[in-house]
């Protein structure tokens, strides 16, 4: 990097704000489009190169989505502006220009009028090779006497990509430029991972008022707690504080541990005016704490194939240590009494129902769980975690081993999580000389993995895509497939992603009928019908040709029906709602899939951070999923994972919904632009229903019995909170948080 580039390259990041995108100063210039040609040729990064026969293509939107569907590889974008020296002289901190770029799929090198301002990721010619860092925000600040900024005049920025896969370009932001100031140093939060729930209904929270640059700001901040849902004003306090450079201001609050509880503040700034605004849901607990007593928590069946390698570890929440003991386990099978794991081979195909025991210290528990032996896998969905959404191409053995080893100690399997699922990044640079795929370095053996987790219980899952390269540039299985689902085999792999990827390349000249969509599916299908172990087949092509219509017909457990889902609202939203007319398609052995679940801390390996959803979105997130038999897919960081999040994630009854034996997904009974009903069949007669709210207002909500088809009396358990409200008449009243969910459990009666 040139010395004139500022070491320090930041985004200022807001709790539940955007991760992608920072605010924009005064006199800011967007760059809403673009000169773009495919190729190479390091002459385009020269400002004197004419570049009028080149096309115009949209900044921020992948180039995809502009006419290039299939291409994958090199390709520049030339941005011609004009940049006054208005913009530097109106500036209270006459300091450093901001070229902000937003995301860029998957390689940058960036320059002004000829010179490189920045380089993120590595491309195939550099030493080390092609490095993926398309969740990386491309910010770059330079001083303003930087000889490369033609002030008044016109401006070249032209920025070299390389996509590895999947998609290209610079998206997800708006593009722009300005001047720094020093408020964009500053930053407002008040972490999950800090918050200390009490015994008397309170949390303890810490706000943390953070200067990340290198001098002193002067400003204030006004805090106000409401409580939302009784509209009535808690506490309200103004603060002045002087910032010196690097410092942290730390304001130590107690609040209310109840739904509505919000925490809004303003920070101005003395110098500028300049305000830092928001209003942050506290988040608070509806799951009641785990008893002290055993509780089985397991489905009500599952399913293995006869002479298949079987695991199990029996869900079991209550004190450690727990005695596990079953009665009527079939020949083949044995019980680790200290562990709960049961493993063994079921030679011959049948219902094999057995009698689980937990005891410990407190008490104990018995519940009756039937292993199906026949052609029928997933009974129910998978719940486990999958590195993509924390990890992306970061992943490794390390990082997987961390996770587990959280999903264990913080006790979600004892809910039911078991899956622990690499994504996209393990793969080798080149496969061996007969062919056989292996690992990279950051997997120095597979198999031991693999022996690892089934050891402790879980069960391993892989990715890979039918085209010749993933999502990520890596290996994918085109030509090999057999070898590859061989391979898997031998290293214990009970799950398989196969992502559809740079398949499109395979297809674009070729007929584009259902059947060419369907084919390279029906090709892994066959070769993982030819290993001696289960492998839950998980097709990932977004929902093109109505996958769900013929998902089962490559004998898939489960497939996506949408893009990929961003930890927002308007993407919960669009995905979430969207699986409506798909009902028809779930059952037993095959489930919708809208995408892995965004709590906790994500950021795709880049950005970590928390969840841009507010609480009442995370509940109606987990409630919704739940509802549709969705696959339930962790996506955070499970070692850092906060109370807060495991509460989310350990609400047995919520759970019960999402693996109810009858396999039902949730119909859409009523869609208006102030709330949705949701009712779901279960096993045992009872329905299961959310009600969302779809506005930004608290609001009262009356539904009628009738209206969803049931009689006038029903009784009504509230799910979240495990209470039954009784025998309730005609209708059902609830206040509901602004896109937050009231979901409960009713019974006629």
């Amino acid at each position: 990097m040139s010395k004139f580039i500022i070491s320090w390259v930041m985004t200022v990041l807001l709790l539940l704000g955007k991760f992608n995108s920072s605010a924009q100063n005064k006199g800011a210039i967007f760059l809403p489009k673009a000169k773009f040609i495919t190729g190479d040729n390091q002459i385009w990064s020269n400002a004197s190169f004419n570049d009028e026969s080149w096309k115009e293509i949209e900044t921020g939107k992948v180039w995809q989505n502009q006419s290039y569907a299939n291409y994958h590889g090199y390709a520049w974008y030339r941005i011609h502006v004009r940049i006054p020296s208005s913009l530097k002289n109106n500036a209270l901190w006459k300091d450093s220009l901001r070229i902000f770029l937003a995301h860029v799929n998957d390689v940058d090198d960036t320059y002004l009028n000829g010179v490189k301002i920045g380089h993120i990721g590595g491309f195939p010619d550099e030493q080390g090779g092609y490095v993926s860092k398309w969740p990386a925000i491309r910010d770059y600040h330079l001083s303003i006497s930087h000889p490369a900024i033609r002030w008044d005049e016109e401006n070249i920025i032209a920025i070299r990509v390389y996509d590895g896969g999947g998609t290209g370009g610079i998206f997800m932001g708006k593009p722009y430029i300005d001047m720094v100031e020093k408020m964009d140093g500053i930053s407002v939060s008040m972490s999950n991972q800090t918050l200390k729930y009490n015994s008397n209904n309170s949390v303890n929270a810490t706000v943390v008022i953070e200067n990340k640059f290198n001098t002193t700001v002067p400003g204030s901040i006004e805090y106000v707690i409401t409580n939302a849902a009784e509209h009535k004003k808690i506490l309200e306090k103004k603060l002045f504080i002087r910032l010196n450079p690097f410092e942290k201001y730390e304001i130590p609050i107690q609040l209310p541990s109840t739904e509505g509880i919000q925490f809004g503040y303003s920070y101005v700034s003395e110098e500028s005016s300049r305000e830092l605004k928001q209003d942050i849901v506290v988040p608070y607990l509806l799951t009641p704490s785990t008893s002290k007593k055993p509780r089985i928590n397991t489905p009500a069946l599952t399913g293995v194939k006869p002479g298949s390698p079987f695991i199990y570890l029996i869900p079991v929440s209550g004190i450690r240590p727990m005695l596990y003991t079953v009665k009527n386990l079939p020949t083949g099978l044995a019980l680790n009494q200290n562990t709960g794991v049961i493993s063994g081979v079921i030679k011959q195909a049948g219902d094999y129902t057995i009698l689980i025991n937990a005891t410990n210290a407190a008490g104990k528990a018995q519940k009756q769980f039937t292993i199906k032996v026949g052609n029928t896998l997933a009974l129910t969905p998978p719940m486990g975690w999958n590195s993509w959404n924390c990890w992306g191409l970061s992943v490794s053995d390390e990082k997987v081993r961390s996770s587990a080893k959280a999903m264990i100690d913080k006790g979600l399997v004892n809910h039911g999580w078991s899956y622990i699922n690499i994504d996209d990044g393990w793969e080798a640079a080149e496969r061996l000389k007969d062919g056989t795929i292996t690992a990279n370095e950051k997997f120095p053996d597979m198999k031991k993995l693999g022996d690892w987790l089934h050891g402790n219980g879980l069960r391993f899952g892989i990715y890979t895509s039918p085209g010749e390269k993933t999502c990520g540039g890596y290996l994918g299985s085109l030509g090999h497939e057999l070898q590859d689902a061989t391979t898997y085999a031998s290293w214990g792999v009970d799950y398989l992603k196969h992502d559809w990827c740079s398949y499109s390349d395979v297809v674009k000249n070729q007929d584009t009928s259902i059947a060419n969509y369907i084919k390279p599916y029906t090709v892994m299908q066959n070769a993982l019908a030819k290993q001696n172990r289960d492998i839950y087949y998980s097709l990932c092509q977004y929902g093109m040709k109505n996958v769900s219509a013929w998902g089962p017909s490559v004998n898939a457990q489960s497939w996506r029906t949408t893009g990929d889902i961003e930890d927002t609202w308007e993407s919960l939203k669009r995905i979430g709602f969207s699986q409506a007319d798909l009902y028809k398609y779930a059952k037993p052995g095959g489930w919708n899939d809208p995408d892995m679940m965004i709590v906790g801390m994500v950021g795709w390996g880049e950005n970590l951070h928390p969840t841009r959803l507010n609480p009442y979105e995370q509940y109606t997130h987990v409630s919704l999923w739940s509802l549709l038999s969705a696959p339930l897919l962790i996506g955070c960081d499970l070692s850092k994972l906060d109370q807060f999040t495991l509460n989310l994630l350990t609400n047995d009854a919520v759970i019960a919904i999402n693996q109810d034996s009858l396999g039902k997904q949730a119909q859409q009974i009523i869609k208006n632009e102030s709330h949705q009903v949701w009712v779901k069949e279960l096993a045992d007669g009872s329905k299961a229903i959310g009600i969302f709210n779809m506005s930004s207002n608290y609001q009262d909500f009356t539904i009628q019995w009738t209206d969803l088809g049931l009689k006038n009396k029903q009784l009504v358990t509230d799910v979240w909170r495990q209470q039954s409200k009784g025998i309730i008449e005609d209708r059902y009243t609830s206040a509901i948080p602004p896109h937050g969910v009231k979901l409960i459990r009713v019974l006629n009666k």
